[in-house]
């Protein structure tokens, strides 16, 4: 039994990974599903959307393979976070769509909440802030909005999870009701000092505890998949928010090292160890991992829009009909031009926190077309991240070790790579395996089956396959910045 199954179950698509004992990809499959949007600033999955294509993927990948399911040691799952489920713990069936990480529905509920005075409390005990993102405030919104279902809660008939627990309560036939650490810090329900589900902060957002599932560490055992779905048991031994596990995928296991991953939003992650920093600068403190009962915090800034303004261009705008048309349309835009983005379609993340604001364009000209709308989409990935890197920097107090590590579809693309290095004014490295969120669980499974490494020597097999140097000279990077921040600020004002 010498491989590992990793499932990648993300905002628009599942993925499910082969790799050998040398973490080495042998198969890949892939399946979009449908996103929903009832309503403005509302977004949901359908539930059998998810559970179908991860079954269907991770079917398909081992038929590719050409191996059987006795060969697979261990599944690894990674996931979207903060995506929020309720079901019936007797039949399984999920009362409401999953409300996703992007829905901005519960934002009155975080003024409420912030005008009553309770996030400092919250921000100390959980390291996030009051925002619609988090699964807290939508689970309140379910038990709200569904008949009886508080009640219900209650009396223990039913159960929440984010994406990974309702994938592992599905694999295991409902045998299993957990969820990993850095999956439950991402709730605003979890204590990430203590270590345990926080019965304030459920008292305040009136959740019964016994909706939650048992916490436990990144690598350990989430029980065995129902013998049906493959043909034999196999055991789950990996959990981790796909952010978390991209940092894992990376290698930042050391205390000032950075990532940044590029998938539908974009998330930075500055490992700081076993020192929880509480940010002043409006970032989040999180778990990067837990392992052996551990954990270690990172400080994260989260994005909601870096893939996603790609897809905008091609499914909104209609200029592109794939993603990689975007780089040579950006290279042919008039330089003359400086029309800039700010692509707040779902409000504004990290560092701002504005779930209210929308998205604005600055400096059309007659002549601009979609050469300069794409070049202004790619930009606002690279400015974003600025801002992520600007907070770290001040509550870090200073600049770690000065190289950003890159990883998702976005990486892939030279020119938003290289503008990202010249706005940030600092070096950025793309290693050779950039599917770094599936590898990185992928290895936590494969530690708990003891096929891998420890961390310090996992850490060794990373490999830069290329750096990208700044180029742009000081005083352009400071006026397009500026440029960029009064474009935020005029956003915010409008």
């Amino acid at each position: 039994m010498s491989y590992i199954l990793a499932i990648d179950q993300g905002t628009t698509s599942s993925r499910s990974i082969l790799f050998d004992a040398g973490l080495r990809v042998v198969a890949t499959a892939q399946e979009e599903f449908a996103q929903h949007y009832p309503a403005s600033g509302w977004v949901e999955h359908e539930p059998s959307d998810l559970w179908s294509s991860v079954a269907g993927t991770a079917r398909s990948v081992i038929e590719r393979a050409g191996i059987s399911a006795t060969a697979i040691a261990a599944i690894g799952i990674t996931n979207q976070r903060e995506t929020t489920l309720l079901w019936d713990r007797a039949t399984g069936k999920v009362l409401y769509n999953a409300i996703v990480w992007q829905d901005r529905r519960t934002a009155e509920i975080c003024a409420a909440l912030k005008d009553q005075g309770h996030e400092p409390m919250i921000t100390a005990r959980t390291g996030l802030l009051l925002d619609p993102y988090f699964s807290g405030t939508k689970l309140k919104w379910l038990l709200d909005t569904i008949p009886d279902a508080r009640a219900r809660a209650a009396r223990g008939e039913l159960a929440f999870g984010t994406v990974d627990s309702y994938l592992i309560w599905q694999l295991t036939g409902g045998h299993v009701h957990a969820t990993d650490a850095t999956n439950a810090a991402r709730t605003l329900l979890y204590n990430i000092a203590k270590g345990e589900w926080d019965a304030d902060i459920c008292a305040l957002l009136e959740i019964p505890m016994a909706l939650l599932p048992e916490v436990k560490d990144c690598a350990a055992s989430f029980g065995v998949t129902r013998a049906d779905l493959f043909g034999r048991e196999i055991p789950i031994f990996g959990v981790a928010g796909d952010q978390q596990a991209a940092t894992v995928g990376q290698a930042c296991f050391a205390p000032g090292m950075m990532k940044s991953t590029y998938g539908t939003g974009c998330f930075a992650l500055l490992n700081t160890g076993t020192n929880m920093v509480i940010s002043k600068n409006r970032l989040l403190t999180t778990i990067a991992y837990q392992l052996n009962g551990r954990p270690s915090y990172a400080l994260e800034g989260s994005l909601f829009i870096a893939g996603a303004v790609v897809q905008w261009l091609r499914d909104g705008l209609r200029i592109i009909h794939e993603a990689k048309e975007t780089q040579p349309l950006a290279n042919s835009a008039d330089p003359s031009q400086d029309v800039v983005l700010v692509p707040a379609f779902t409000g504004l993340g990290a560092p701002y926190w504005r779930p209210e604001c929308r998205g604005a364009i600055y400096g059309l000209t007659r002549n601009s077309g979609p050469a300069e709308l794409a070049r202004a989409a790619l930009e606002s990935v690279g400015y974003q991240t600025r801002d992520l890197l600007e907070a770290m920097y001040a509550d870090w107090g200073t600049t770690p070790d000065g190289v950003l590590r890159v990883d998702g579809g976005m990486a892939a693309s030279d020119w938003s790579m290289q503008f990202l290095s010249d706005i940030i004014g600092a070096p950025v490295d793309r290693p050779v395996v950039t599917e770094t969120t599936a590898l990185g669980v992928a290895y936590l499974a494969g530690l708990q089956a003891g096929i891998c490494p420890a961390p310090e020597e996992f850490q060794k097999t990373w490999a830069l396959e290329r750096r990208f140097e700044p180029a742009m000279d000081q005083a352009t990077r400071a006026s397009k910045y500026g440029r960029w921040q009064r474009a935020v600020a005029a956003t915010m004002t409008f």
